[in-house]
């Protein structure tokens, strides 16, 4: 096996905007992505995963709970979650937060805390 070329409409949920969801697994790959177009006030509730998750906020900004920490992010910044640490996050406006999420695994695997 030489690689994989991702087509986008395997990954993408919205042909508008860089979201959707890619697993690993399929390609022999030992990350997941989620590309991440919120906008203001939009954001996943309270979680973790029994692994690392790294942020990479392409613009916008967003406003991250890690653990007890409070973050506000922006364009061009990175965020690393350590496995296990309860996290969240909402985009502050006034655009979209365009962000790609790394998840170090194959697979999403993921504990819903509220």
């Amino acid at each position: 096996m030489t690689g994989h070329l991702i087509e986008r409409k395997t990954w993408a949920g919205d042909p508008e905007h860089w979201r959707g969801e890619l697993q690993g697994y399929p390609f022999d790959a030992g990350v997941s992505l989620i590309f991440v177009s919120a906008e203001a006030g939009d954001g996943p509730r309270l979680h973790s995963h029994p692994y690392a998750e790294t942020f990479i906020i392409r613009a916008g900004r967003g406003l991250y709970t890690i653990g007890d920490r409070t973050i506000e992010a922006e364009a061009g910044q990175i965020l690393v979650v350590p496995a296990g640490v309860p996290h969240k996050f909402n985009s502050l406006g006034p655009g979209r937060l365009e962000a790609i999420d790394i998840h170090a695994s194959e697979r999403f695997i993921t504990d819903w805390l509220e």
